[in-house]
């Protein structure tokens, strides 16, 4: 092979990765895209069929974003969002951490029947669920409050997220654990103390992903909520910028990109943490 034709090759390689990765960027990029062109167009710009959708036809706007703060409650929406799902966060990783690592380690075939079994309890549709829980938080008075959200959701985070720490906790090494506890801890010990910070990186993604499902549920909080200044974002905003057959398209997406970024954002940060933990975990 000529030098000309290895330069060729190389070149012609590199080329090809480059527009795979711009082909995968602008797909994952064009939804935020179209949320930011669309919360700044004006309702004339968004109409008018013979107008570029992807350009400023018109100069940019503030009124949707008037409308969205002005005429809704959306930063109380987003409020509640987040103190359910920080409450809902709390009480996956209490149950989900323990149940995982307990899974994990257990031997024989039952106790894959069993991780399972747990898994399939998230796959169950809300549809066939919010009937007895709807009996449920009227038995212990919870209508119309954000504590009937808190106890619903980790029933399908909950399983979720145990399903998934199990296969973090399975890539340890069973031999680090025998270690500390010939050292002179406990199980308990070992588990704080070795598993817990070499997991680090699945617990973040459970945070994460415990977190995404709340901000996305819709049927639970549109059943058991009924006072709009308790509405989370995912049922307030399509209850009051959709009305009849008019759709606020431009506010829609304000509220769908105010309330995605800093997920997508804090996941983005994420993702080299998950990384360097697996890391150090199999250096240490």
């Amino acid at each position: 092979m000529t030098p000309a034709t290895a330069r060729a090759r190389r070149a012609a390689a590199a080329g090809g990765h480059a527009g795979i990765l711009v082909f995968f960027v602008t797909f994952l990029a064009f939804p935020f895209y179209w949320m930011v062109i669309t919360t700044f167009k004006t309702t004339q710009d968004l109409h008018d069929t013979g107008n570029n959708p992807y350009l400023f036809n018109d100069p940019p706007t503030l009124e949707h974003l008037a409308l969205l703060f002005e005429q809704t409650q959306y930063l109380q929406w987003l409020i509640n969002t987040a103190l359910v799902g920080v409450a809902v966060v709390a009480i996956t990783l209490a149950l989900a951490v323990p149940a995982g690592y307990a899974l994990a380690r257990m031997t024989g075939a039952w106790a894959q029947t069993l991780g399972i079994a747990i898994f399939l309890t998230y796959l169950v549709p809300p549809t066939i669920l919010f009937i007895p829980f709807a009996r449920i938080i009227a038995v212990l008075g919870l209508q119309d409050s954000l504590w009937s959200l808190v106890l619903v959701y980790p029933s399908f985070t909950v399983p979720f997220c145990t399903w998934l720490l199990m296969g973090f906790y399975k890539a340890i090494p069973r031999d680090l654990e025998e270690a500390a506890m010939i050292d002179g801890l406990s199980r308990f010990g070992a588990f704080v103390k070795v598993v817990l910070p070499i997991s680090l990186a699945g617990i973040l993604t459970v945070i994460i992903f415990a977190f995404t499902l709340v901000t996305q549920e819709f049927v639970y909080g549109l059943t058991f909520i009924t006072s709009s200044s308790s509405y989370t974002v995912s049922v307030g905003v399509p209850t009051f910028l959709v009305r009849g057959d008019v759709y606020f398209w431009g506010s829609m997406m304000a509220a769908c990109l105010i309330a995605s970024v800093p997920i997508a954002v804090i996941y983005n940060f994420f993702v080299d943490r998950f990384v360097a933990g697996f890391t150090v975990g199999a250096v240490k």
